[in-house]
């Protein structure tokens, strides 16, 4: 089998095992458990927690004294048991903490798996910009496998999801032992000082401004990467409260629409080594931050009737949005640091993206939402105004049910019913990456040498 090959199967099986639940388990929270919203925050806060030190800290490991791909095999382990634990737990504090045990193991293996690509790749002299894309764009179908899996055997709303993904990340993790051999450099010499022999040296890269400046927006761009993954399931699903959408596709194939948006990944990762080359990383960036801009803006106006080409539109762009950053910046900090220190720089973008950016993304927006864009509703004319229908409305009168309020002889509501502004949400998020594309391109500067393509 090719390194090639090795390689890409590698890939999809490292987004499977994480598409199998990260889009539902909103579904399964809210739907199937019933617990609330703020708590629902602190779980996709467990991402940011444990991208703060353990793709560091697996990376400094896998540079000094572990082969990458025998830590790999261990940690997909792990990972694979705390899934199969999840559906055992009833209690959402202890459910936090379990999760944050799987992100704990499940968040390093994504440096760790371009470390091992990187590695092969350069070691057989292939071009990385042109041979590792086309590898990596099998991560994003495995993530679509794994959505429509969970989607189409009706498990969207089911423990079953977090089975699917725990069989999957065993299977990777036996996997490991065909993968390429990723020894530990260990350049360090004899009279090493401290640091060089924990592998803090990618902790130096603050001191150059430019990869400084990376790092930093690199974190205030992540906040927002995580942020359709947490609410743009709900976001569609929540349709069903209007009754004119009740019954659409978009509300009943809520993670078909979205896996959209990973479709349109396989196509952007293969455009990836032709913008680089012509336009340079600061230019890719700032398309991927327009990228952004549009995503949210889009999802603003969308609805599943008359607005459906912008949802569509919404999930075709964030293959744009996605890659654009994700790739580039990894492909970036790849082609700025020495062999010795790879495996760590690639960690340390990781935590700054997945790791600052995710925690602050999610209680930021978590808070924020919670606080400007959620309304309450006390009066039934009023709710039905809202939803744009009538109060002897059969949807509406199940919509109460559903929620256990009932409407009372004077017209009001038995209970105050909170609902999410969506349009506001998703358009305060537009605004927020906008500003940071602007700060971008005034702030960060790159002179881009376009390269001769290689032959390999």
């Amino acid at each position: 089998m090719s390194i090639k090959l090795r390689l890409t199967i590698m890939s999809f099986f490292q987004f499977f095992v994480w598409g199998a639940w990260l889009i539902t388990i909103a579904n399964y929270w809210f739907g199937t458990k019933q617990w609330d919203g703020t708590q629902f925050g602190a779980i996709f806060a467990t991402m940011g927690i444990a991208s703060l030190f353990m793709p560091t800290l697996m990376g400094i490991i896998a540079d000094r004294w572990i082969n990458a791909e025998r830590l790999y095999f261990i940690l997909h382990l792990c990972y694979a048991g705390v899934l199969f634990y999840l559906p055992q737990v009833n209690d959402p504090n202890t459910f936090f903490y379990a999760m944050l045990a799987a992100m704990c193991f499940y968040m390093p293996t994504l440096a760790l798996s371009n470390s091992i690509a990187y590695t092969a790749l350069n070691e057989n002299n292939y071009d990385l910009v042109k041979a590792f894309p086309p590898i990596r764009v099998f991560g994003t179908i495995g993530f679509i496998v794994a959505m429509w899996i969970t989607n189409l055997t009706g498990n969207k709303a089911t423990a079953y999801q977090f089975y699917i993904a725990g069989t999957a990340a065993l299977a990777l993790s036996l996997y490991a032992f065909t993968l390429p051999k990723c020894p530990p450099k260990k350049l360090q010499q004899e009279d090493a000082s401290w640091t060089q022999l924990l592998g803090l040296e990618a902790f130096k890269l603050f001191g150059n401004y430019k990869m400084a400046l990376f790092f930093i927006f690199s974190m205030f761009l992540g906040a927002a990467l995580q942020l359709t993954n947490a609410y743009g399931d709900v976001f569609l699903d929540e349709f069903k409260f209007y009754p004119k959408f009740a019954e659409s596709f978009v509300v009943k194939y809520s993670t078909i629409i979205m896996s959209i948006s990973q479709i349109s990944e396989t196509l952007f990762i293969l455009a990836i080594p032709f913008f680089l080359k012509r336009f340079g990383i600061k230019k890719v960036m700032l398309i991927s931050m327009f990228a952004w801009v549009l995503r949210f803006g889009l999802f603003s106006f969308g609805d599943p009737a008359g607005g459906l080409w912008m949802i569509v539109l919404s999930c075709i762009v964030y293959g744009m949005a996605f890659d654009f950053f994700n790739i580039s910046g990894s492909l970036f900090v790849e082609t700025s640091t020495t062999s010795s220190i790879r495996s760590s720089a690639q960690g340390l973008f990781m935590m700054m993206t997945n790791g600052f950016g995710a925690v602050v993304g999610s209680f930021a927006s978590g808070w924020i939402i919670d606080h400007y864009f959620t309304k309450s509703f006390q009066n039934s004319k009023d709710l039905a105004q809202y939803l744009d229908t009538t109060i002897d409305n059969t949807h509406f009168l199940h919509f109460l049910q559903e929620k256990s309020i009932s409407i009372l002889p004077d017209g009001m509501l038995s209970g105050n019913l909170m609902l999410k502004d969506w349009h506001d949400i998703w358009l305060a998020f537009a605004i927020y990456t906008l500003v940071i594309a602007i700060f971008f391109a005034v702030f960060f500067r790159h002179k881009h040498e376009r390269e001769p393509l290689n032959s390999k």
